[in-house]
């Protein structure tokens, strides 16, 4: 639960760069869907990123950002929704948690697995995904009822299926 009562969404890219993404976050048109939907706090882990958002409220929307800290964790356990990009690691240890989750693809990458994880936990009922273009239509018509709470298994059986998917 989001500190002090305040619903929030945390957007995290991890050690990556996803402007596009992030310049989506901060826009006035998301901001007010965020707002919309009940959402009063957006901190954005934005990574290696060129974009560098700045701490403002618009639309009654809270924005925080920062680049890396040692551990979101605390992010992670705070928020009522994560944004996040595919990567394995912030995929599972949100799902650990059990927290929504709406993973957006980069399309941009050559050789997208992020694309096929996404699809393959979405398609397991765990969590929504979408891509940068279609983050303002999807986001406000998610529908989080029939989202399955993830049991984490045994790491070794999926560090196996990472390494059988990927050829290794």
């Amino acid at each position: 639960m989001a500190p002090e009562n305040q619903k929030t969404a945390f957007a995290t890219v991890g050690t990556t760069s996803f402007d596009a993404l992030v310049d989506q976050l901060i826009s006035k048109d998301f901001l007010q869907t965020l707002h919309e939907q009940d959402y009063q706090r957006l901190v954005i882990q934005y990574g290696r990123g060129i974009t560098e958002p700045q701490s403002r409220i618009v639309h009654g929307v809270e924005v925080r950002a920062y680049r890396y800290k040692p551990s979101i964790r605390e992010d992670l356990e705070n928020a009522d929704l994560v944004i996040g990009h595919a990567g394995a690691g912030s995929v599972l240890e949100t799902l650990t948690l059990n927290k929504r989750l709406l993973v957006v693809v980069n399309e941009t990458l050559m050789d997208n697995h992020q694309a096929e994880l996404a699809e393959e936990f979405a398609s397991q009922g765990f969590l929504h995904w979408t891509t940068v273009s279609k983050l303002p239509t999807v986001f406000p018509a998610l529908d989080w009822r029939n989202i399955k709470k993830y049991q984490p298994g045994k790491p070794e059986l999926f560090a196996q299926y990472i390494d059988d998917f990927f050829g290794i």
